[in-house]
């Protein structure tokens, strides 16, 4: 009986369109992060001397923008991995990571060098480990900060890859999200060592797991399973999110609401929801996939390239002119990598490092019904 359901669900998913929602969300919270960056954390932290403090009291919270990453990444990362040999979707993750990511690296440090003197640092070999992005295996420091993010979703990959090998099955992914979800207790509580938490990531591990079982809501339906997992996923998300605010607001000297913490965090795991239950789908458009063609990009480009332009520039033009101009530029070099770079370079990655056809053989697409960019709006 479950196999004749699970059938009529993906026969109804091989028809569905393309979930533009989630190419507007992407871009929504990179705008946040963005804004998190210009006018907070730059000029509170010391980076820049351009300050905003009629609406850095709202911009303080954009950060969460990235806890709505990693809970699309989930869900979106496990659909393209869906139907998928190990091969094809390490292919897809290198073509959707690296192009885009190389030119960041090249261009963010060329400023640094020549117009960012005295605000940041760059050396040759800082510049060769980041090209790898497992610069933090080795403790080398990111080109730019918002770096960060990018080895917590290469982690992430990997469990998906790792995963790929055994089969994926309905059964043997919600177990595995029990798992984790198991194992991110044990880490919290202590019972696991801290050199566990390199690959069970408890920080984040709520998201990604939260959104890989709303992507099986989203292809097989609502079950126990998911309607308890979910919830207890938001609850731990809850809890240390509010923590790490107060880490945040030790750095930059701010105060953060407990309630806005926990009320983000909540919305953002609704909207999900109501991703996976289709209830939005009358609010796609396809115009939105151009929006979120522009935030991976964007978040690579954003950061110190922002930061040494603001600080540059400040003196002699119009605060708000200044942001206004600068992530509509930003908006722009993003659209340009992404037409440019990314859509050109793709299909080159994915045949150099994708699987092999033999003659005479065709392929056929795999069961996914829907392959939308990833959380960072890589294609």
């Amino acid at each position: 009986m479950n196999r004749g359901r699970d059938k009529a669900y993906e026969s109804r998913h091989r028809k569905a369109d393309r979930l533009y929602e989630l190419d507007g969300l992407r871009l929504a919270a990179a705008l946040c992060v963005v804004l998190f960056h210009y006018t907070f954390s730059g000029p509170v932290g010391g980076t820049t001397t351009i300050t905003y403090p009629e609406i850095s009291g709202l911009t303080q919270y954009g950060y969460l923008g990235v806890d709505l990453f990693f809970l699309i990444s989930g869900f979106v990362v496990l659909m393209s991995a869906w139907g998928k040999s190990p091969r094809a979707f390490a292919a897809s993750r290198l073509a959707r990571l690296y192009p885009a990511y190389w030119l960041g690296v090249a261009v963010t440090a060329l400023v640094t060098v020549t117009l960012g003197q005295g605000m940041f640092e760059v050396s040759p070999i800082q510049v060769l480990a980041n090209l790898t992005m497992f610069q933090s295996v080795a403790d080398v420091p990111n080109v730019d900060v918002v770096y960060w993010t990018l080895w917590a979703e290469m982690r992430f990959y990997f469990l998906i890859l790792a995963f790929a090998w055994v089969g994926m099955t309905r059964g043997r992914v919600m177990a595995m999200l029990w798992g984790w979800l198991a194992m991110t207790a044990l880490v919290q509580a202590g019972v696991l060592p801290g050199v566990a938490d390199l690959v069970v990531q408890s920080e984040f591990a709520h998201y990604f797991i939260a959104g890989m079982a709303l992507f099986m809501v989203y292809r097989f339906g609502v079950t126990w399973q998911t309607l308890l997992l979910v919830p207890l996923c938001l609850a731990n998300a809850v809890y240390r999110g509010i923590g790490y605010a107060d880490a945040v607001g030790r750095r930059y000297g701010a105060e953060y609401d407990p309630w806005v913490i926990a009320i983000v965090i909540a919305a953002a795991f609704l909207v999900m929801t109501l991703v996976a239950v289709r209830a939005l789908r009358p609010l796609a458009r396809p115009w939105l996939v151009t929006a979120g063609a522009l935030t991976y990009p964007l978040y690579l480009l954003h950061g110190h390239i922002g930061f040494v332009v603001i600080e540059r520039t400040g003196g002699a033009v119009d605060r708000w002119v200044l942001l206004a101009a600068l992530v509509a530029v930003m908006c722009l070099a993003a659209h340009a990598v992404h037409r440019w770079v990314e859509r050109p370079a793709a299909p080159l990655v994915r045949r150099l490092a994708g699987p092999r056809t033999p003659p005479g053989a065709t392929g056929s697409p795999p069961p996914v019904p829907v392959r939308p960019p990833d959380a960072a709006g890589r294609y």
